[in-house]
């Protein structure tokens, strides 16, 4: 029976040991050979994206080439412009896959639009490093130039930091739905998105960075997807993770996920949003499901294998 899935990449599907645009291009090749076989079977794919390195590498370029006649864009277009790259990067292996399988499918990427709200706590209590490292004295000088906040961070000196808002709503669901409804395979929310508040002359653009995984929750819902499949580097989400007692998840209840969160099982800024964002999509999707596992395990997850399964009962 055909299913409609949402995929959410995790970074490794994008970016190895080679940040070059080729090194880029053929781990997204590897990553579309993982997902061929869901296609083989039918079901239809909205595809979703990590851009962590993309932008932060990009925000590097930006302000290297800073000058009068050639400004450094916002955080919001740079955004937009790795969701950009990325996208058509994707766009052409998936595409490059599907004709190699002798399938009639059509490809599209968009750049898409994620709302969030201006009174949102995060714009209040920023907490996502982006751009270069500086020393103290540097921070203190490009604080008191531009009025952004620069904390230290990982003891490798001092970084600017945006808010980290959740998503609200998706500009595009409505034509993301309808592209998923005439079978096209969708890559959007690529990066978090692109964060948008809305104003009483459209959309603007927000110095933000929106978690992938929420997004992706979002987009999911928005969709009406029967799986959230949210892939990072391990087939399972574990309790008491690396000990002697650590206990592999397979199918699991958001109510027992929500206690082993109050437990402080599952790491701050790595597995802990994926399990908050398939909660939130569970408990807002109720008759789907949130699946947490490898790019390498879809495959044998789809055949009867094993992972992480988030249900509500």
């Amino acid at each position: 029976m055909t299913k409609r899935i949402v995929v959410a990449l995790g970074g490794n599907a994008i970016l190895t040991d080679d940040p070059s645009a080729r090194g880029q291009q053929e781990a997204l090749r590897q990553t579309a050979k993982h997902l061929i076989d869901l296609i083989k079977q039918g079901h239809q794919l909205i595809i979703s994206h990590g851009n962590g390195p993309q932008v932060g590498n990009l925000l590097l370029q930006q302000i290297a080439a800073d000058s009068e006649k050639n400004p450094a864009m916002p955080l919001d277009t740079c955004v937009a412009m790795t969701q950009g790259s990325i996208g058509y990067w994707l766009q052409q292996e998936m595409q490059r896959v599907i004709r190699e399988a002798d399938i009639d499918k059509s490809v599209v990427s968009l750049v898409t639009q994620v709302l969030v709200d201006a009174q949102d706590p995060a714009f209040e209590n920023l907490t996502k490093p982006v751009g270069p490292f500086l020393s103290a004295e540097e921070a203190k000088v490009a604080s008191a130039e531009t009025g952004d906040t620069y904390v230290e961070d990982a003891g490798r000196g001092y970084r600017k930091v945006v808010a980290s808002p959740k998503p609200v709503d998706i500009v595009e669901a409505n034509a993301i739905k309808t592209l998923v409804d005439q079978d096209v395979i969708t890559i959007s929310a690529g990066g978090g998105g692109v964060p948008v508040i809305s104003t009483d002359n459209g959309y603007e653009g927000v110095e933000a960075v929106i978690d992938k995984d929420f997004a992706s929750a979002k987009l999911a819902e928005l969709v009406g997807a029967d799986y959230l499949l949210i892939l990072t580097g391990v087939d399972n989400v574990y309790v008491n993770f690396n000990q002697p007692n650590q206990e592999k998840l397979e199918d699991v209840t958001v109510e027992q996920m929500k206690a082993w969160i109050a437990e402080n099982q599952f790491a701050p800024g790595s597995m802990l949003p994926k399990v908050e964002a398939a909660i939130e999509f569970v408990e807002n999707t109720p008759d789907a499901q949130a699946v947490i596992t490898s790019l390498e395990n879809v495959e044998a997850y789809f055949n009867g294998g094993s992972a992480t399964v988030i249900r509500n009962v």
